[in-house]
């Protein structure tokens, strides 16, 4: 948090880079990345990289326990659209703001929509925490990190103090 590269809005992936090596290498770059934390998403803008590219899914992961499972999706050029107005308010961490968590109103339902990393279309209606971690990652590309979401401050906090354990951050 602080790092100017992370409050900027990103570039959307060029054409030219669907289905490149150099493509390649950063989806793996990530990937890398994000296994190493257990975590469930990470977007390039967190890595350095000024692009519009997301990725995330869980699975069995122990920093998310009682989480549906999120297919593993890579994503350039994502597009939201809030399904209903409706928002559920969860609790969220990130790479980006260590050891901190926070109270975070999201939309309950969306659809999303972009590319792979081929240039293949890419839509998805979904809910629950599939749809948290899918506005938490594309906030990223907005420059929006999840501390600005957060309505009443009291809800936020270091995670050993809010929660009395280390939990890892997403």
């Amino acid at each position: 948090m602080g790092d100017a590269r992370l409050l900027r809005v990103a570039e959307p992936v060029p054409e030219a880079l669907f289905g490149s090596a150099e493509l390649q290498a950063l989806i793996t770059d990530m990937q890398d990345t994000m296994a190493a934390l257990d975590g469930a998403g990470l977007a390039a803008p967190q890595i350095g990289v000024n692009l519009r590219l997301v990725i995330f899914g869980v699975g069995a992961n122990p920093r998310y326990p009682d989480a549906e499972t999120v297919p593993f999706t890579m994503l350039c050029n994502p597009v939201l659209t809030p399904l209903a107005p409706d928002l559920e308010d969860g609790w969220e961490g990130c790479l980006s703001v260590p050891g901190m968590r926070g109270l975070v109103p999201r939309f309950a339902r969306l659809r999303y929509s972009g590319v792979d990393q081929r240039g293949q279309p890419i839509a998805r209606e979904v809910s629950g925490f599939h749809a948290r971690v899918v506005q938490h990652e594309c906030d990223h590309l907005d420059g929006i990190l999840y501390p600005r979401r957060i309505r009443d401050l009291s809800q936020f906090g270091f995670t050993r103090e809010l929660f009395g354990e280390d939990l890892a951050d997403d």
